[in-house]
C-alpha cells in the first residue's frame, strides 16, 4: 500500500509541474509573429482622416501597426487609452528604402509621422476596452474629422 501510495503522489506531482509548464508555454508571447494592421494618416487629396478609422486588437497577441503618410502635411496617432492597455515592443522609423532608421522603447502617447513618412509599432493589447480618443492632435485636425475608435477584445 506504500509504494502504491508514494507512486501515486509522484504521478500527481509530476502531472501538476507538466501541467504548470504547459500554462508558462502558452502564456510565452516571444515567438509570436505579428499580425499587421495598416493604418494611413490623411490621403494624397488632404483628408483629415484615419484610412480605417476603427480599429480592432485582441489581449495576447502581438501586432505590427504600421502608421504611413501619403499626404503633404504631418500628422499625430494619438490614443492614450491605447498606450495605457498595450504592452509597448518597440516602435521603428523606416527610411524611404524600408529600413529601420531608429527604435524606439518604452510606452508611447502618440506618433508624428511626416509627408510620405511611415512608422510602426509593435505592441501586445494587455487590456480591453472601448477606446474614442484615437485622434491627429494638430490644431483642427480632429475637428477636421481625423478621429477613430479602437476596440480591444
Amino acid at each position: 500500500m506504500k509504494k502504491t501510495s508514494s507512486f501515486i503522489s509522484l504521478f500527481v506531482a509530476v502531472a501538476v509541474f507538466a501541467c504548470m509548464n504547459l500554462a508558462v508555454a502558452a502564456g510565452d508571447l516571444t515567438g509570436q509573429d505579428p499580425v499587421e494592421v495598416k493604418v494611413r494618416l490623411g490621403d494624397e487629396k488632404g483628408a483629415l482622416r484615419f484610412f480605417p478609422d476603427q480599429l480592432e486588437f485582441e489581449t495576447g497577441r502581438l501586432y505590427k501597426l504600421v502608421l504611413h503618410n501619403p499626404s503633404t502635411m504631418k500628422h499625430y496617432f494619438s490614443s492614450e487609452g491605447l498606450s495605457r492597455a498595450v504592452f509597448t515592443r518597440k516602435a521603428q522609423v523606416l527610411g524611404a528604402d524600408g529600413s529601420t532608421i531608429a527604435e524606439i522603447k518604452g510606452q508611447i502617447r502618440e506618433i508624428e509621422v511626416y509627408p510620405g513618412g511611415t512608422a510602426e509599432w509593435w505592441f501586445v493589447p494587455v487590456k480591453t476596452g472601448t477606446l474614442k480618443d484615437l485622434n491627429c492632435s494638430i490644431a483642427g485636425h480632429a475637428e477636421g474629422g481625423m478621429t477613430g475608435t479602437i476596440t480591444i477584445k
